[in-house]
């Protein structure tokens, strides 16, 4: 366990974690509590946006670390890291939807962009972002941020990712040098 400012813990996520990160990443992105925060996909992606499985995969996969965030011992937020060669890939990044807005993203992926440089000696995060989220690509650009102009197709017609309600989509990558 690690205690940054803001009163956060940051602790590797546990089997025992899954249906509570999976509810927290779903109320961020999906359905009408999404709407509450900004990170809200609703309007351009219907069903799920994780699942258990999925989740469980990222808790113990090696190489991995699914860091769960709480504040008075509550989780408020999470986000991925996965050690591929030179750099880390940042993903399943939540944070709860009547907090968002107040600064706990920023503390967030600072500690993670320590904890990926200091854990794995990367020297880049990567990032994947679906390309027509302007305000949440804008967000990550004032981090340090820069768009690739690299883009992967959107898995249409894979549900565990999604119903979408468009068909421009697709996922940018985002890189960041870790000095």
């Amino acid at each position: 366990m690690h205690t940054v400012p803001d009163g956060l813990t940051f602790r590797d996520a546990a089997a025992s974690d899954v249906d509570t990160l999976v509810a927290l990443v779903e109320s961020a992105y999906r359905g009408d509590s999404s709407r509450a925060g900004w990170t809200t996909e609703a309007d351009i992606l219907r069903g799920q946006r994780t699942d258990p499985e999925g989740v469980l995969a990222a808790v113990e996969s090696p190489g991995s670390r699914l860091l769960t965030v709480e504040r008075e011992g509550t989780v408020v937020a999470c986000c991925h890291l996965e050690h591929r060669g030179a750099y880390a890939y940042f993903g399943m990044f939540a944070v709860s939807p009547a907090l968002q807005g107040a600064g706990l993203g920023k503390v967030i992926i600072a500690e993670a962009e320590r904890l990926a440089r200091e854990t794995w000696g990367v020297t880049e995060m990567h990032m994947t972002v679906i390309s027509v989220r302007e305000e949440l690509i804008a967000w990550y650009e004032r981090r340090g941020y820069r768009r690739t102009g690299q883009t992967t197709p959107f898995p249409y017609g894979d549900e565990r990712f999604g119903i979408p309600q468009r068909d421009d989509l697709r996922f940018e990558l985002l890189v960041k040098p870790l000095a």
